[in-house]
């Protein structure tokens, strides 16, 4: 592993065009380009460089008020939240199950575990035992996620989940991956109108995108688990791409950039929407659970159903 690199901004973009502007590290960017990006509606996220996601600058954004007074007043009505932050759990938990069954061997009982588990968070009485449910279905994902690691990744090590900060490199590759996500559903919820700093499921606190953090929930293991698993597994990141900070692991610019690729990569493979039945990019369909909420909140909608890939 390389000592520590000099931070740079990383422009991501969706082909020809500037999606956002991600940066990294310790970079200074002029009032100029900050405001130019603000009247291209273009946002500009900020992250440390071992990838965890500080905020972002933005132009005006939405002046939809009705659905962020609809969004307060569900966040105030602990029924209706305790439904919303039901389906966030039984869809992280449903597509884990997936992601196992589809990816490893002799999981049956952890899979069978993990039905029980979605069925529970469906029906749980309080917030409180919702969370336990959640913690539970993580642990036992989490206790057979090596399963999932092939021949190529044999020189990476995994225990369990630890983060602030990750001490190995698969757990810095998902904690990147979701501050990515984060992002993005921060992003997403501001575009269409919502406030991305109140959840329904995640409490609210000082600069914390609880609500993008609620939306993420169901795509955590289908998204960012899934590139963490295919760029060990093909070979794409190995042990040179990976830098020890102090007690931290985090990739190195080169590692980085490989990361940054592939979850572009992801987010613009498509799949059908199991509820629409067309194909769409995952990109395209983080847009449509958001806006699958917004018509929650506004009445549109009974309830929220969350992506689940079969």
């Amino acid at each position: 592993m390389r000592g520590r690199e000099k931070p740079k901004a990383i422009i991501v973009g969706f082909s020809n065009q500037v999606g956002h502007v991600a940066v990294f590290g310790n970079v200074q960017i002029s009032t100029q380009a900050i405001q130019a990006l603000c009247g291209a509606d273009i946002p500009l996220t900020y992250f440390s460089s071992g990838g965890w996601f500080y905020g972002y600058t933005h132009g005006h954004g939405h002046k939809n008020v009705l659905l962020r007074h609809a969004q307060f007043q569900t966040a105030d009505n602990k029924q209706r939240s305790l439904e919303l932050a039901r389906q966030f759990v039984v869809g992280k938990i449903a597509n884990s199950r997936t992601l196992l069954r589809r990816n490893a061997t002799q999981v049956e009982e952890t899979v069978t575990a993990l039905k029980r588990l979605a069925d529970k968070a469906a029906t749980a009485p309080a917030m409180e035992m919702l969370l336990g449910i959640e913690g539970a279905a993580a642990a036992a994902y989490f206790s057979r996620f090596s399963l999932l690691l092939k021949d190529k990744a044999s020189e990476f090590d995994w225990d369990n989940q630890n983060r602030r900060p990750p001490r190995d490199p698969i757990n810095g590759m998902l904690s990147l991956g979701y501050a990515l996500l984060a992002k993005q559903f921060t992003i997403i919820s501001q575009s269409v109108g919502l406030d991305p700093y109140l959840g329904f499921y995640h409490q609210p606190k000082y600069g914390k995108p609880a609500l993008a953090l609620d939306l993420m929930e169901e795509f955590r293991p289908i998204i960012v688990d899934s590139i963490v698993l295919t760029a060990l597994n093909t070979g794409e990141l190995a042990s040179g791409d990976f830098v020890s900070q102090l007690d931290a692991v985090a990739l190195t610019e080169k590692g980085r950039r490989t990361f940054l690729g592939a979850f572009e990569r992801r987010l613009n493979t498509e799949i059908t929407h199991p509820l629409f039945g067309y194909r769409i990019s995952y990109r395209r369909i983080l847009e449509v659970q958001t806006r699958l909420l917004t018509r929650f909140l506004t009445g549109e909608l009974e309830r929220y159903i969350p992506f689940r890939t079969r």
